[in-house]
């Protein structure tokens, strides 16, 4: 595994959780691995205690598991935890369509539009780390203009294990204006008002974003 520095930007143990949850994701530990508190705070020059802090964080959201007296071991992310995340995502972005379109203003549609433009440049141009970070704030302006605190903490909840599961689904630039296309689809029926089309264009959208990610697995 690279050296990792930590950022700043959150807590300590926060950001311990963020870097030891994508290597559990991506597969750098690998199922049933043991993962060493006084290995992985040497590492990342800490103490013990946001690592152990961290490791409660993830024990919580079933990444760990911890056996009294053993400690605390890897279990992996899997192609049907991928199938899970895609299908509890596809529910909650339908509903978000649909109180999007309900709740919309013109502002936000201004923030929409400037977004899938700023989307289509980056296609364009094909900068990938750019084009990822757009492809999230679209999905942001969307559920803020639902009004809902619930549905952003929902957004919240699995856009980072979304973020690190799809990783290399850009790297190919032929998925780049589909996926480009596929917001412009939802773009527009939300513009127009349309919940039907823009619940299918979602569904359209994330049955692909799926099969993409899933390619990991092949």
């Amino acid at each position: 595994m690279a050296d990792q520095v930590l950022k700043g930007d959150c807590s300590l143990a926060d950001e311990i959780v963020q870097i030891l949850r994508g290597r559990i994701i991506n597969g750098d530990y690998s199922i049933g691995e043991k993962l060493v508190e006084n290995k992985i705070a040497e590492e990342l020059k800490v103490s013990r205690t946001p690592v152990r802090e961290a490791f409660k964080q993830l024990t919580k959201e079933n990444l760990i598991e911890y056996v009294p007296n053993k400690g605390c071991f890897a279990k992996g992310f899997e192609q049907s935890d991928l199938h899970d995340i895609y299908a509890v995502r596809n529910a909650v972005e339908q509903l978000a369509v649909e109180w999007a379109i309900k709740n919309k203003t013109e502002e936000d549609v201004q923030k929409l539009t400037e977004q899938l433009e700023v989307m289509a440049l980056y296609t364009e141009n094909g900068m990938v780390e750019k084009l990822a970070a757009a492809d999230e704030e679209f999905n942001k302006i969307l559920y803020q203009m639902t009004r809902s605190r619930f549905i952003m903490q929902a957004l919240k909840s699995y856009q980072e294990y979304i973020d690190l599961a799809r990783q290399g689904i850009l790297d190919k630039r032929e998925n780049l204006q589909k996926i480009l296309d596929e917001h412009t689809g939802i773009y527009d029926a939300v513009v127009a008002g349309n919940v039907e089309a823009a619940k299918a264009a979602v569904e359209h959208h994330l049955r692909n974003s799926a099969k993409r990610a899933e390619e990991r697995w092949l």
